[in-house]
């Protein structure tokens, strides 16, 4: 088993981390406090900085129209027209399968439409579901920012053996760490919104779980196309689609869990 080897430029990527979240969250966060339209356009925003990024990975030629076609659900979403933002997101899934000249390489170009666009229209339909939307969206940024600040500080601090061999930032230990620092992040949840603190223990903890999911899933794409970094729009963290990878499953998964499974919304004292 792999066991952790600090690279060199490990703890000077600290400070260009700091100087990048100081930026993003204060946005992030005045975005998804307003909503609507505000956010619409800042998550199209960011599903057409991704998509470049998809694009550079994966060495399409099929720039302009790749990114354009991100672009038509945000505008939907930002006239409140959430139903038609869903199925213009699948006819750009469909428009993007035919703008590879190679047969063979269409299959991904519309995943890659399919992922960058959904992870950012997930934050817009968790922010924007019918519950408390501040609430919902404001506690699991804060769960996941948590959890990635926990698994790069327990990596740092234990070490020990990697997740992944190709993978010298990512130990158990941080897994770990940020596992069990996510569930403590959900018992102060519990008593911000009154929800049972039992669920919002096992919740926090499965926010983390998805989070380095998303993550893992993301390095994994960086691996199979050979680069390290998506791009460097985000100094410290390398590319916009390597920082909110795991934000962007969670969110995901939380729209679905509470479109199937509404009753949580109440336990979790997240009702609108």
């Amino acid at each position: 088993m792999a066991v952790q080897r600090q690279h060199d430029g490990q703890k000077g990527d600290l400070g260009l981390r700091l100087l990048s979240a100081a930026a993003l969250i204060p946005f992030g966060l005045f975005v998804v406090w307003k909503g609507g339209a505000w956010l619409a356009l800042a998550c199209g925003l960011f599903a057409a900085l991704m998509a470049y990024e998809w694009v550079r990975m994966t060495a399409s030629p099929s720039m302009k129209s790749f990114v354009t076609l991100t672009l038509p659900p945000f505008i939907a979403a930002a006239f409140g027209q959430i139903l038609l933002a869903v199925w213009l997101l699948s006819l750009s899934v469909l428009l993007a399968s035919f703008t590879h000249p190679l047969r063979e390489k269409r299959g991904a170009e519309a995943f890659g439409m399919l992922y960058v666009t959904g992870l950012a229209l997930g934050l817009f339909l968790m922010r924007e579901g019918p519950w408390d939307g501040v609430a919902v969206a404001l506690i699991f940024m804060g769960i996941v920012w948590g959890s990635d600040s926990a698994a790069y500080f327990s990596g740092r601090g234990f070490g020990g053996p990697l997740l992944h061999p190709d993978s010298p930032s990512k130990t158990w230990s941080g897994a770990i760490g940020a596992v069990v620092f996510s569930a403590l992040c959900g018992v102060l949840a519990a008593r911000i919104t009154g929800g049972e603190t039992l669920v919002w223990l096992f919740g926090g903890g499965a926010v983390s779980i998805f989070a380095q999911l998303g993550d893992l899933f993301e390095s994994s794409l960086k691996r199979y196309y050979g680069i390290k970094d998506s791009s460097g729009l985000v100094p410290g963290h390398g590319g916009l689609l390597d920082r909110v990878d795991g934000l962007g499953m969670v969110c995901i998964v939380v729209v679905l869990v509470f479109l199937f499974a509404p009753g949580l919304i109440d336990v979790l004292g997240l009702a609108g």
